[in-house]
């Protein structure tokens, strides 16, 4: 007996994901995908019958006897009753706040998601992004942009502090990397543990304490309720004039506003955002205008040439586990959203 799988595409529309045209090519699982990464996984060949689909196309018919889901989206209304045999969603993203709350995910379906596909692409866009603001390049950019030649200079980093808000795959990665230079490196999370790359690990009940030592920012947080609005302007107003801010997680957890501000008025030094809500930005934002801002179109932790076969190589190692009834990889718990 084979095992209904459900593979959902998007096709890209503005407003959604992917969030350009561009996009589409890089996370799209086309047959030739699935059946490549499959072969590296005999155990499993000839045990599961694959439908690839577009969007909601063929979903309803489809989905009356799958038995897994693998998506970045999906319709939940009666799911339960529209999948009857569902057991498993695989989101092929690591964050999954576009799916809160998770009040209509049935009690007999387990969610994962795509955590450490991202870190080797993080690690490397988070210790760019450190560097560049140590180097002044938010400024420069914008002297370029105004035709100013004002020479800025810097020292070696080393002896500098970063504070991570955030330590799993994509702030833990960029942890290890910046950390290699000789930077001091402050963990921020929920528990407090050790992390490997951090010389200190506080709680975010602790940012406050941690955030007047920073002369760099990492965001690396989900959505999630206990996230959002996290750095607000009081906490930016805690930061040195010097310091300088990255967000490579989610829009919802920084008030850009505020930030853009901070940046206009001098009092704090630089930024470089890689998330936004909506995407693409509005033509119209402020941020586009905002002195020493860098903006990158969400590119930081996305592999393009290796992003579909990693995350096939996470889906086919959790299918091994499933299918030998073990507990799955990176399980997402509806309460905390991640």
């Amino acid at each position: 007996m084979t095992t209904r799988v459900h593979v959902k595409n998007n096709r890209w529309a503005e407003g959604s994901f992917p969030n350009t045209p561009e996009g589409e090519e890089v996370f799209t699982i086309t047959q030739a995908r699935f059946d490549q990464a499959l072969a590296a996984f005999p155990d499993i060949c000839g045990k599961l019958d694959v439908f690839i689909d577009w969007d909601t196309d063929n979903f309803a018919s489809s989905m009356k006897d799958a038995e897994i889901l693998l998506t970045w989206n999906m319709p939940t209304e009666n799911l339960s009753a529209v999948a009857p045999n569902l057991k498993w969603i695989h989101c092929i993203g690591a964050g999954v706040e576009h799916m809160l709350p998770m009040d209509w995910l049935p009690d007999s379906v387990t969610l994962t998601n795509n955590k450490g596909v991202h870190g080797a692409k993080a690690a490397e866009y988070g210790l760019m992004s450190v560097l560049m603001l140590h180097s002044h390049m938010p400024a420069i950019v914008t002297n370029q942009r105004n035709v100013v030649y004002d020479s800025r200079y810097a020292s070696p980093i080393a002896g500098k502090t970063l504070v991570v808000i955030g330590t799993g795959s994509l702030g833990g990665s960029a942890a290890k990397k910046v950390h290699e230079l000789g930077v001091h490196v402050i963990g921020v999370n929920r528990h407090g543990k050790p992390v490997d790359g951090c010389d200190e690990v506080v709680t975010t009940a602790q940012l406050d304490e941690v955030l007047p030592r920073a002369d760099y920012l990492l965001a690396a947080t989900p959505d999630t309720p206990e996230t959002r609005g996290l750095l607000d302007r009081r906490r930016f107003d805690l930061m040195k004039s010097t310091a300088g801010v990255i967000n490579i997680g989610r829009e919802a957890v920084m008030d850009y506003d505020a930030l853009c501000d901070k940046l206009e008025d001098g009092s704090l030094a630089g930024a470089i955002l890689d998330v936004f809500d909506p995407e693409p930005i509005a033509p119209d934002s402020r941020l586009w205008a905002t002195k020493n801002l860098i903006i990158t179109p969400h590119v930081s932790a996305d592999d393009g040439d290796a992003y579909v076969p990693m995350t096939l190589e996470l889906f086919f190692r959790n299918m091994a586990l499933y299918l030998s009834g073990e507990s799955l990889l990176n399980p997402v718990r509806p309460e905390l959203g991640y």
